[in-house]
């Protein structure tokens, strides 16, 4: 490797562009994106191997956010920020998100909910002086956070499998509970960028083999089809990107292609009751019910100003049933305003992944897109203090040009 890396200098240029191998993250940053992480993995209750009151999973969760901004202050003391247009429209949808909750019936939980949006988007501005960096630092800040996560669903298996594999025979978190479709979510992302990795040469094949094995089990665990297909549909757009300039993508493909006509034909019985999880076609096709709440939010009628703006933010449910769309729980808080918001976001996303030219950021930040837009169908968070928001996240901090800014 020519030259060093400054990792905790976000302004300086990286004189070791051309080589992303580079192992040096800046512990602080992690801390911040660890925090904020944190933050995100709601507490929703559950069997967990040490009991954990509702309250204080609550608190902790929530303390987290405060951390994660005092964390982000003490790595940018002076609040450099870099001008963008992915956290712009974020600040938008907060800041209106934050003018109709007041409003809203149960004002203090609404508002309780902007002010958190407010301030985890204060923390991503405080961020951007890390963002367009040639060693996608935050990438792997955001590889590490899921590492971890990932490892305390193995540990929490290995201590407790009975209790892992409680809710209908799916892996879930259980020293910290999270649900098997958050697990799943953690899982396909680590899958997807490290597999992008791998096909760029950023790492080597065998930390892609022991990912393959580690993520893919987890995975095939928690049952999850949501994200399956969403990796699925991710690495296809990515390994496109890549497709004319690496040979090593046009092999895999090759060979991916074959692998999966063989294991389609093979074991299409096998797959076919995995994907169905004992249920019935129709149910299936209803997404497990989850089309019947859809019709039932847009079928209501509402005000126009809550048609317009919503009305305010919630806990993303309908009558004490959870939505499971980002879509419909957008219109549902934020109006046809909301939607219009986010659309904008993942559309400047592609319009700046378009432009830029062939390169490991471009696949992998590729791959977070659409993983997210494909997700975002029957899972919600585009919008909100979710793992998808800082999956986005790191997208845009990829595709954003190089800071030659002063240091901060």
């Amino acid at each position: 490797m020519s030259g060093s890396l400054s990792t905790l200098a976000p302004g300086r240029r990286v004189r070791a562009a051309d080589d992303l191998r580079v192992r040096a993250v800046p512990g602080r940053l992690v801390a911040v994106w660890g925090a904020l992480f944190f933050n995100v993995l709601t507490f929703i209750g559950g069997q967990t191997v040490l009991p954990i009151p509702q309250l204080v999973g609550q608190l902790l969760t929530q303390a987290a956010l405060m951390l994660a901004l005092v964390l982000a202050l003490a790595v940018n003391p002076r609040g450099v920020m870099r001008p963008n247009l992915f956290l712009v429209l974020l600040t938008m949808l907060g800041v209106v998100a934050l003018m109709v909750s007041i409003h809203n019936v149960f004002a203090f939980s609404s508002t309780f909910r902007a002010c958190r949006l407010a301030g985890f988007v204060l923390v991503l501005w405080l961020l951007t002086p890390w963002w367009g960096r040639a060693d996608m630092v935050l990438l792997r800040c955001h590889r590490r956070v899921l590492w971890v996560i990932l490892g305390s669903v193995f540990l929490g298996a290995a201590i407790a499998p009975g209790l892992a594999f409680a809710f209908e025979g799916r892996l879930a978190g259980v020293l910290w509970p999270i649900p098997p479709t958050q697990v799943a979510h953690y899982a396909a992302v680590l899958l997807g960028t490290s597999t992008v990795l791998w096909l760029c040469r950023v790492i080597t094949g065998r930390h892609m083999l022991f990912t393959l094995v580690a993520a893919g089990a987890v995975l095939v665990g928690t049952h999850t089809r949501t994200a399956l297909v969403a990796c699925l549909v991710g690495l296809v757009v990515a390994g496109a990107s890549l497709f004319l300039g690496h040979v090593r993508v046009r092999r895999t493909s090759a060979l991916g292609a074959v692998g999966a006509v063989g294991v389609a034909t093979l074991f299409a019985p096998q797959l076919t009751a995995w994907a169905l999880r004992g249920q019935s076609a129709e149910e299936a096709g209803q997404l497990t019910g989850r089309t019947k709440v859809w019709s039932v939010v847009f079928d209501t009628p509402r005000p126009r100003i809550e048609e317009m703006f919503g009305s305010g933010l919630s806990n993303q449910s309908f009558n004490g049933l959870p939505v499971d769309s980002n879509w419909v729980a957008t219109y549902l808080d934020q109006g046809w305003f909301g939607i219009i918001v986010q659309a904008t976001i993942i559309l400047v996303l592609l319009l700046m992944a378009a432009t830029r030219p062939r390169s490991p950021q471009r696949a992998v930040a590729l791959f977070l897109i659409v993983y997210c837009l494909t997700a975002s169908f029957t899972e919600s968070g585009l919008g909100s203090t979710s793992p998808y928001l800082l999956d986005l996240t790191v997208a845009a901090a990829l595709l954003a040009p190089e800071w030659t800014g002063r240091r901060t």
